[in-house]
């Protein structure tokens, strides 16, 4: 039963160089240095392919690791995306039976997004990845609507991964302990994952998906909270106006991975929330490591081998036009 993993990190030294120079520097960055991270971030080739072997994994779908280029300016922004998707595709071309990328755009300038999009797409990206906010500049804004109907019409989806919330927020609630504890808090231990929670909201109250209704977004870390919050969630469609409740939002445009969170719990709760045809498989490389013995435990709790292979596979490759 083939094994696809499909948000796995790199980095491109140009791009972390550039976002270093940058008068307030994303402190995130500070995750890239820990331990042997950078170099496995760097790690295009043997190192990486020997790295997915131990743990099983047939295929690994890349993207450039947070913060991406979205605190760059736009003239930066665009011509960094454009190098970072020539560099993905040409390790695509080297290894086709082992990766696939996802695009970086420049969402600094939402003039040119859509036609990076399309560009990235040309070269075979098999979706994008995006974060929640640029400077002041929420996703859901209306200057992004272009990207999104582009992204429905190339069949492209669209993974909205977590970033540093703004300044405003960090201040408000996150911040009163050591620098790490307060970096810590903003990430991985509850920021990161509320901030792309409500992006996916917003998208939903926005109307995104009435108006394009095959757009298809992806949400790791078991649906940053926002799965286990849909009852209360459910209450704002009928303020908001929509067409149908958050719910059914999620069931129909939305798609969930594991993000190498591999806690049956989460699956199950999961599974009760929407079906194991939105559901994928991911190990978050290199931040996440779960090795070969703890993932096939965790793929033992499905209740099937048909359910088994939709999560390792069979969904990955269907939202993301690979060959098995």
């Amino acid at each position: 039963m083939p094994l696809i993993a499909i948000e796995e990190h790199w980095i491109m030294p140009d791009v972390t160089s550039a976002l270093r120079a940058e008068p307030q520097p994303d402190e995130s960055l500070a995750f890239h240095e820990v331990g042997d991270n950078r170099e496995r971030l760097e790690d295009l080739g043997a190192g990486r392919i020997a790295a997915m072997d131990a743990q099983g994994i047939d295929m690994s779908v890349l993207a450039l690791a947070p913060p991406g280029v979205q605190p760059l300016p736009p003239g930066k922004a665009l011509a960094l995306s454009r190098a970072a998707n020539d560099m993905a595709a040409a390790v695509v071309a080297r290894h086709p039976a082992r990766f696939r990328a996802l695009s970086t755009l420049p969402m600094s300038s939402p003039k040119d997004v859509a036609g990076e999009l399309e560009r990235a797409a040309g070269m075979g990206h098999a979706g994008t990845m995006v974060h929640g906010r640029s400077g002041d500049l929420f996703l859901d804004d209306p200057a992004y609507d272009d990207f999104f109907s582009a992204a429905a019409e190339l069949g492209q989806p669209v993974f909205i991964h977590p970033q540093l919330p703004s300044t405003a927020v960090r201040d408000a609630s996150y911040r009163g302990f050591d620098p790490m504890t307060d970096l810590a808090l903003a990430t991985f231990g509850w920021g990161w994952h509320l901030d792309t929670a409500t992006a996916a909201l917003r998208l939903v109250l926005r109307g995104t998906f009435d108006r394009h209704p095959d757009l298809q977004v992806v949400l790791g870390h078991w649906g940053e909270m926002l799965l286990f919050w849909l009852d209360r969630a459910d209450g704002l469609s009928r303020i908001a106006g929509l067409e149908r409740s958050v719910s059914d939002y999620i069931r129909s445009n939305f798609y969930i991975t594991s993000s190498g969170m591999l806690n049956p719990a989460l699956l199950q709760h999961a599974l009760s929330v929407t079906t194991v045809d939105r559901l994928i498989f991911s190990t978050d490389y290199p931040f996440q490591r779960p090795t070969r013995k703890e993932i096939d435990s965790f793929l033992s709790h499905f209740s099937s081998d048909a359910e088994r292979e939709r999560f390792s596979s069979a969904n990955a490759a269907s939202l993301y036009g690979i060959a098995l």
